[in-house]
């Protein structure tokens, strides 16, 4: 299918519209830990794609070989490709003074894995802290992410860095430093439109700065505070969805708005409802984005026409 249509729309005739060079696509694992299920989900929604998180509820680099190579053939047999493989790296479970062969191994095996899977895209985070002077928090992280990166430069991966956990996960000033510092093609920015209500800042607010570097985007909204968040559908929270989604268009972004609803699944808060219920959620958060996306295209044209 092509960039600018893909399934009927859901909420009248005709193709659905998305601005140029924009795919959909989704965490599979938010509709239901099967693998099945998450390529139900994708296929109802009439997407090519799917970012893979988990399968069966084991995280991809951990699974066994009979067991990568069934999800594999799964995928290829439902005409899924994959548009990024989110790992555990330098993520909200492993802290700056935790093992650091554990993301140089979970890397390595990932590396084989995404080429099988015909990806390049590899989702990491920044490190949390664990009692760490700033300063020398600030150089453990920037010494891993520098490894990090020449190791999948190497393998001809892309690290994506999320604005979550870590020790760049919500500044845009450190963002850009860790790039600086970096200085690695294989290094880019993912930017997820909700994590802010969770982490106790505006998302929106680090836009501007870091728009140009943003290579990937999730999906989410959110009311609330940090110490009660409550997931929305994607333009009914306070995460300035389509305001965010607007500008990286206008800063030029082409490639992937994926779906990460976190409604009914919560991996990292062991929230996980199950059954049709999260599945139908899923379907649904996918449908508004579409509804979104279409208003989205059809704003653009009209300036297009305007100018």
């Amino acid at each position: 299918m092509s960039p600018e249509t893909q399934a009927p729309r859901p909420d009248g005739p005709g193709p659905l519209r998305l601005p140029p060079g924009i795919r959909l696509s989704g965490i599979g694992d938010e509709a239901g830990a099967p693998l099945a299920t998450q390529i139900a989900a994708l296929t109802a929604l009439g997407w090519d794609t799917v970012e893979l998180r988990t399968v069966d509820g084991t995280a991809l680099a951990d699974l066994d070989e009979a067991a990568f190579e069934r999800t594999a053939a799964e995928l290829a047999a439902a005409g899924l490709g994959v548009t990024c493989v989110d790992s555990r790296i330098a993520n909200w479970a492993r802290p700056i003074t935790g093992d650091f062969e554990l993301d140089l191994r979970e890397l390595e095996i990932l590396a084989t894995r995404c080429a099988r899977l015909g990806t390049d895209r590899i989702r990491v985070m920044s490190y949390p802290n664990d009692g760490l002077p700033q300063d020398r928090w600030r150089a453990e992280v920037l010494a891993r992410m520098t490894e990090l990166a020449a190791r999948a430069e190497d393998a001809g991966l892309v690290l994506l860095h999320e604005n979550c956990a870590g020790w760049a996960g919500t500044r845009a000033d450190r963002m850009l430093e860790l790039l600086d510092r970096v200085a690695s093609p294989a290094l880019k920015l993912l930017y997820d439109v909700g994590n802010g209500v969770a982490y106790g800042y505006d998302a929106y607010d680090l836009l501007p700065e870091i728009a140009p570097h943003i290579a990937h985007v999730h999906i989410k909204d959110a009311t609330g505070t940090a110490e009660d968040v409550r997931y929305t559908l994607p333009g009914h929270g306070v995460c300035r969805v389509s305001d965010a989604l607007r500008l990286l268009l206008d800063h030029g972004y082409t490639g992937v708005w994926s779906i990460e609803p976190h409604i009914n699944v919560r991996p990292h808060e062991s929230i996980a409802l199950s059954g049709d219920e999260v599945l139908g959620a899923f379907i649904a958060y996918g449908q508004e984005l579409e509804r979104l996306a279409d208003r989205l295209a059809t704003a653009a044209e009209g300036r297009e026409v305007a100018v």
